[in-house]
C-alpha cells in the first residue's frame, strides 16, 4: 500500500495535519476544491504553519480531485456536507484497500461517505486541537489538544498510526469510537448554537449558564436513549469547563455564520432532533433550540440544512 498521505481540505485542521506530516518528511499530497483554489496555492507557493515559537513554510504539492493518481490513504477534512460530495468525485481514485480518515463535526456524515465508498475502510477522528486559518494557506496552532481514531467495525488498528507519532500529532486509536463522536456531538449542541443566538464568544455564556445547563440535561437524555450512557456522563459539567477553557474563542458555527458561510446545523442539532424523534423522546428545550437556529439562518439568507 502507499505510503502517500492524500489530504482533502486546506481549512484549519487539514493544514495543520499536512504541515506536521511534511515536516517529519512524510509523503504529502493536498486535494484543492477547484482550479481557482488550486491557482492561488500555487501563487502562495507553500504552506505556512505558525506556532507561539516559530513559523514554518512547506510547499506540499497540490492537485485537484480529477487528477489519475490512485488514493490508499485519504484524510477527509472538509466540512461534513461537503464530505459525501467529495468522495463521490474522488470514487474513480480509491484504491481496493482504501482507508478514509473522518474528521467531520457531528454525526451522519460517516454513514454519507460510507454509502459512497463501501470498499474503502471509514476510520472516524474526533479531535479537540485548536488551530485557525490567519490566512488562505497559512494556519495558526491555537491549542494543544488530542485526537482519537477509531473503526466501529473493525477494531484492529492501521499501521499508519506511526506516522502520526513521528509527526508530533498526538493520537490514539480507540476500539470504541462511538462514545466519543457523541459525547463531542452533544458538547457542540450545548455551545455552538447559543454562541450564534447571543452573538458572543464561548465565554459569553457563563451569562447563560441555565439555558446550558437546561440543554445539557436533555442531550444527557439523548445520549443514553441512544445507547451511549459514557458519553452522558458529566455532561454539563464538561461543558463548564469547555467553556472556561475556551472563553475567548469564537465557536465554528459563530465564524462560519459571521463569514455568511453554510453551517454544520444538519449534522449537529438537526442529527440530535432527528435520533429524539426516531426514539420518541420529546426534547423541548433542544427542539427549541433548533428551530431558533433555523429562524436565525433563514433570516441571514443562510441554509438551514
Amino acid at each position: 500500500m502507499s505510503s502517500t498521505w492524500h489530504i482533502l481540505g486546506a481549512g484549519s485542521l487539514g493544514s495543520l495535519w499536512a504541515c506536521r506530516l511534511a515536516r517529519a518528511g512524510k509523503a504529502v499530497r493536498l486535494i484543492l476544491r477547484d482550479q481557482r483554489a488550486l491557482d492561488a496555492y500555487q501563487a502562495a507557493g507553500h504552506l505556512t504553519l505558525i506556532e507561539p515559537d516559530q513559523c514554518s513554510h512547506y510547499a506540499v504539492p497540490a492537485q485537484l480531485a480529477a487528477h489519475t493518481a490512485p488514493i490508499h490513504r485519504l484524510l477527509l477534512a472538509c466540512k461534513a456536507y461537503d464530505a459525501a460530495p467529495a468522495i463521490a468525485a474522488l470514487a474513480p481514485r480509491l484504491a481496493a484497500n482504501a482507508e478514509l480518515i473522518l474528521l467531520q463535526n457531528g454525526l451522519g456524515s460517516q454513514d454519507e461517505v460510507a454509502e459512497q465508498a463501501p470498499a474503502a475502510r471509514c476510520i472516524s477522528a474526533s479531535s479537540t486541537e485548536g488551530a485557525y486559518l490567519q490566512a488562505p494557506f497559512a494556519v495558526r496552532f491555537a491549542g494543544q489538544g488530542f485526537n482519537w481514531l477509531g473503526d466501529p467495525l473493525n477494531p484492529t488498528p492501521p499501521a499508519w498510526l506511526d506516522d502520526l507519532s513521528e509527526a508530533g500529532i498526538p493520537a490514539q486509536w480507540t476500539v470504541d469510537i462511538l462514545p466519543r463522536l457523541w459525547r463531542k456531538l452533544a458538547l457542540n449542541c450545548a455551545i455552538n448554537p447559543l454562541t450564534v443566538l447571543h452573538d458572543c464568544s464561548n465565554g459569553g455564556l457563563l451569562g447563560h449558564l441555565a439555558e446550558v445547563e437546561r440543554l445539557c440535561e436533555e442531550l444527557a437524555q439523548l445520549l443514553q436513549r441512544c445507547g451511549q450512557p459514557t458519553a452522558a456522563q458529566n455532561l454539563a459539567d464538561e461543558v463548564q469547563r469547555v467553556i472556561l477553557a475556551t472563553a475567548a474563542n469564537y465557536s465554528s458555527m459563530y465564524q462560519d455564520v459571521r463569514a455568511a458561510r453554510r453551517t454544520e446545523i444538519h449534522y449537529l442539532l438537526g442529527h440530535a432532533c432527528r435520533c429524539a424523534a426516531r426514539h420518541q423522546l420529546p426534547l423541548p428545550h433542544l427542539e427549541h433550540l433548533h428551530q431558533r437556529l433555523v429562524d436565525s439562518l433563514r433570516a441571514r439568507g443562510l441554509p438551514c440544512d
